[in-house]
């Protein structure tokens, strides 16, 4: 009907699926750990997962950890194009405009360190976009908890993007353990349940990637640089949006 909200103000809208998408927006997250950050019961938790998978908004992943569990992920992309329809759809002057560029003022760069089991693709890939997109204002690192050499495919891709990352060498996460960052995100599930510490108080977050080294998905690892690449750019809009309300 012309006179229904759309979908995503409805699904957004209640209190509880606006909770799972607020926490879903700073980490991937398995249903357990979701109705405890949001307080509900896991079935109602579950049920409302599934009225934002449905709405196309929320994505699951099985964990490559544990089979039996399951990784829940905000689609930002298709989060952020709902909300934009949304708004036209009630006037055409109500439109999403791209973010301008963040003013520039001297500060620290935001250290940002990305771990996964080898760092022979995901992480590294992750340090490279990072440090292209970054610019001055971060300075990125990565390890592993279990350090192979890095992967000719990931080389190929990232040198097909203007990257090249052949020199890089694979990194043990201790080497980090004494080093405070602002931000420290797991990219693999394995060492997700690791739970290893680092100095400092950084922020914790998962993206829950599959390893493209065994993935059976077409062009894995081009596939692993383009969820890099938008993840990292919804991650310099956060970081960017907390600088400028610190100054």
């Amino acid at each position: 009907m012309e006179d229904s909200p759309p979908g995503v103000l409805r699904l957004a809208g209640h209190p509880v699926r606006w909770q799972l998408l607020r926490e879903l927006s700073r980490s991937d997250r398995q249903v357990g750990e979701l109705a405890a950050l949001v307080g509900q019961r896991q079935s109602l938790t579950s049920y409302h997962l599934a009225q934002l998978r449905s709405g196309g908004l929320v994505r699951t992943r099985r964990s490559s950890a544990d089979k039996r569990d399951t990784y829940y992920s905000l689609d930002l992309v298709e989060y952020r194009a709902q909300l934009a329809s949304a708004g036209l759809a009630l006037h055409p002057g109500v439109r999403l405009t791209p973010a301008e560029p963040p003013p520039s003022f001297p500060r620290t760069p935001v250290r940002v360190l990305f771990l996964c089991t080898g760092n022979s693709s995901r992480s590294q890939m992750a340090e490279a976009l990072l440090e292209r997109l970054g610019g001055g204002r971060v300075r990125a690192a990565s390890a592993g908890s279990d350090p192979k050499p890095v992967h000719p495919e990931a080389v190929r891709v990232m040198r097909a993007a203007g990257i090249d990352i052949a020199g890089r060498h694979p990194k043990h996460l201790s080497v980090f353990a004494d080093e405070p960052f602002d931000h420290v995100i797991s990219l693999c599930d394995r060492v997700r349940e690791l739970r290893p510490a680092f100095a400092g108080a950084p922020a914790l977050a998962h993206w829950s990637l599959p390893d493209p080294a065994t993935s059976t998905e077409p062009s894995p690892f081009a596939r692993t640089a383009e969820d890099l690449t938008t993840r990292i750019t919804f991650l310099l809009h956060a970081i960017d949006s907390t600088l400028e309300r610190s100054q």
